[in-house]
């Protein structure tokens, strides 16, 4: 049995690494632990590799917009190798920059599955490791599927390592990942097809926005198949039959590849959470505002795994664990601030949110402007060829406050930010129309959109 530590986070993506080293610098004994390499989802399986991927969709549409206007776009391709190298180029070296961090921090870096075995210690393959505290952030994982055929599925982190890119994909779910794996593969030459249960996909974004999102994905090759679910999935030599079911109707779908984005759940699986006496539901680890457990005071949990009213954002699960940090070190509740946190769908162009949707706004009884501009014509996206782009400002008559913001368009997912600055500090628009921005420039567009 190793010696007492004074925190054990479980969990090495950026909100246990974060927690880690905040408390090893307080001069706290630190452990973390991890089966898979160090970095979590974002860096090595999500976020960061996908928006590297992304860039060569970006160039190749760049340019295709702008056909006719000044560029000639013969043979343009995006060469699948070379772009996945570029990603590896990036991904590959983090593992191992994050552990040299974490020991120069005198963090101790375990690698392996974690169990509980009491409300104080846990063992890591056999070894028993006691500690006064622990931070759960082990992230999510993709749901489990449970139609016949399931198994022929691949998920997000396999699709980020393909070696080749097949010509036909389904993308299972209406979410973030399908949509922005559809939009990258469109431009990459391949045909998407999403399927969704619901009626509207990206259902926490601005439907109207949305339809106009999905009838631009249309124009480069890409199906939405709304109100509609799989049935099974079946191996047709090299490829799969997928039966699809739509209003009581089947029909079957060909294509060469199937990847999951039907949403993601909380990644407890088999940290025996029942042993530490540590509560949980489907939506994660059960805690307090300030992120400690509902049951067991020497247990903290952070992100996706935790059940708080945090979007399941990377940033959002950072914030969290240097909060829970902060709140272990001094014995404090401070509870995470979650105002104003913005999110994209990144997508061709990108689809972006913050604050509140139009419908909550006016069920909360809002006294409501809605500033609603088509921009496709507007300058900054006349500048670049991009024929589908808006914008959605909500706004507090009686405060002149902004109270949510939507926008789809190419880089509103940088102009978003000053307008989640505007929702988190409580901006007006008459202040934020006093600043003067860099001309021409997407910023200098938000004083008209207002």
């Amino acid at each position: 049995m190793e010696s007492p530590y004074d925190l054990v986070v479980l969990g090495a993506g950026m909100a246990g690494v974060a927690a880690a080293t905040k408390c090893a610098a307080a001069g706290w004994r630190v452990a973390i632990v991890d089966p898979l390499p160090y970095g979590g989802t974002c860096a090595l399986r999500g976020c960061d590799p996908k928006k590297i991927l992304r860039r060569g969709a970006e160039v190749v549409e760049a340019a295709r917009l702008m056909r006719g206007k000044g560029i000639d776009t013969t043979d343009l391709r995006i060469n699948w190798t070379d772009l996945m190298r570029h990603k590896h180029g990036f991904t590959d070296p983090i593992p191992r920059s994050i552990e040299s961090g974490l020991a120069d921090h005198d963090v101790t870096t375990l690698h392996g599955n974690a169990r509980f075995t009491g409300r104080n210690e846990l063992t890591v393959d056999g070894t028993t490791y006691p500690s006064s505290r622990f931070l759960i952030a082990t992230g999510a994982r993709p749901r489990p599927l449970t139609f016949p055929g399931h198994e022929h599925v691949i998920d997000s982190t396999h699709f980020l390592d393909l070696a080749t890119l097949p010509k036909r994909i389904l993308f299972i779910g209406g979410g973030f990942i399908s949509f922005e794996f559809a939009h990258l593969v469109a431009r990459a030459g391949s045909h998407a097809t999403v399927i969704d249960r619901g009626a509207h996909p990206l259902k926490t974004f601005d439907p109207d926005l949305v339809d106009l999102l999905v009838d631009r994905g249309t124009d480069v090759g890409i199906t939405v198949r709304r109100r509609t679910s799989v049935v099974d999935i079946r191996p047709n030599g090299e490829a799969f039959d997928v039966t699809v079911e739509s209003e009581g109707r089947q029909d079957v779908v060909q294509v060469d590849l199937v990847v999951h984005g039907a949403g993601r759940e909380p990644d407890l699986e088999g940290l025996d959470l029942a042993a530490a006496e540590v509560a949980h539901t489907r939506a994660g680890v059960s805690v307090h505002p300030h992120l400690q457990s509902t049951t067991n005071p020497a247990v903290w949990a952070a992100g996706d795994c935790a059940d708080t009213p945090g979007a399941p954002l990377t940033p959002v699960a950072v914030f969290q664990a240097k909060v829970a940090a902060s709140n272990m070190l001094r014995g404090s509740t401070t509870a995470p601030d979650y105002a104003g946190v913005p999110t994209s769908v990144f997508t061709i162009p990108e689809l972006a949110r913050v604050g509140l949707l139009e419908s909550e706004a006016r069920e909360q009884g809002i006294d409501l402007r809605v500033a609603f501009h088509d921009t496709s014509g507007w300058y900054s996206n006349y500048r670049v060829g991009e024929t589908t782009a808006a914008a959605k400002v909500l706004i507090d008559q009686a405060t002149d406050r902004v109270v949510g913001a939507h926008l789809l368009g190419p880089d509103y997912a940088e102009l978003v930010n000053t307008l989640a600055l505007a929702v988190k500090l409580g901006l007006t628009t008459r202040q934020l129309k006093s600043a003067t921005a860099a001309y021409p420039s997407v910023g200098s567009d938000l004083g008209s959109m207002l």
